[in-house]
């Protein structure tokens, strides 16, 4: 994820708009100027992974030195300096899995997002489900992270999504404007924002929305963006999909509309599965 080229000065009466100029990889237009945006690999390790998980990341970034998408690892904390000594000079990054919203101070256990680029990081998730379920993260409480991680100058990948009885009962669109609303702040940008869906329940379940769910889902989410920050942001911003991504499946989950990537779970762990992912998101 490298610093991206910045269009401004583009004006419509009393907007103006700014757009990111990101790759021929997924374009639209605006203003009569095609916006593209670059595609982007994100592996989420989790709580998984030591020291001697570090030659599979070597082996990626053996494998993808100039790569035509943008490759990023989030590893743990505790690799994330390592891991960025890793892929320095690559065409990979490295990002962490989540940030305090306070730039310092007496908390225990916490990382600032000042600390994440100090490490070595360029992104950060935020909002994960299992960061809402197993600390009781709210939305308020991710979106003071999303501004505290922007303000550091890293981007910040907002996950939103889905519990199975919220789908079931037909909540789906409800409850991811609801989580946009409240987790994304007002200085969003194409540069500093990533979204990533990711259905609650078909995280490390196997399972998979249809690729109609899937589009549903993006499309509501692209022109969610699209009314809140204006049709150069809104369509500027990439949008991630993640749940049980993996070599077999991605490539007819890249073939959706608007989507612009995956967020990796498990799938990330190995060089040769993330592998077949980039692969597939490469020929997208």
């Amino acid at each position: 994820m490298r610093n991206l080229p910045l269009w401004s000065d583009l004006c419509n009466r009393n907007c103006q708009a700014r757009l990111v100029v990101l790759s021929d990889e997924q374009t639209t237009t605006y203003l009569g100027v095609r916006v593209m945006r670059r595609k982007l690999a994100a592996g989420n390790w989790k709580m998984n992974g030591t020291a001697a998980a570090l030659p599979e990341l070597q082996s990626l970034a053996t494998s993808y030195p100039d790569a035509s998408v943008d490759v990023l690892i989030c590893p743990p904390a505790t690799l994330l300096h390592r891991a960025a000594e890793a892929v320095k000079d690559t065409g990979i990054t490295v990002g962490g899995q989540d940030c305090h919203a306070a730039e310092s101070g007496a908390h225990t256990g916490d990382v600032s997002a000042l600390m994440l680029v100090d490490a070595g990081a360029s992104a950060v998730i935020l909002g994960h489900s299992e960061r809402r379920e197993d600390h009781g993260e709210q939305n308020e409480d991710v979106c003071a992270k999303a501004r505290s991680a922007m303000d550091a100058g890293l981007k910040a990948i907002i996950c939103v999504g889905e519990s199975l009885e919220q789908r079931e009962a037909a909540n789906t669109l409800d409850i991811i404007g609801g989580q946009m609303s409240g987790s994304i702040p007002d200085q969003s940008t194409g540069e500093n924002l990533v979204v990533a869906y990711e259905p609650i329940w078909a995280i490390g379940t196997g399972k998979v929305p249809t690729l109609d769910e899937i589009g549903e889902v993006h499309d509501f989410i692209r022109a969610r963006l699209e009314r809140r920050f204006g049709e150069g942001v809104g369509r500027s911003v990439r949008l991630l999909y993640g749940g049980s991504v993996k070599p077999g499946n991605a490539a007819e989950i890249f073939a959706v509309s608007n989507v612009d990537g995956a967020l990796v779970g498990g799938a990330s762990l190995k060089a040769k599965d993330f592998s077949g992912i980039i692969d597939a998101l490469q020929k997208a």
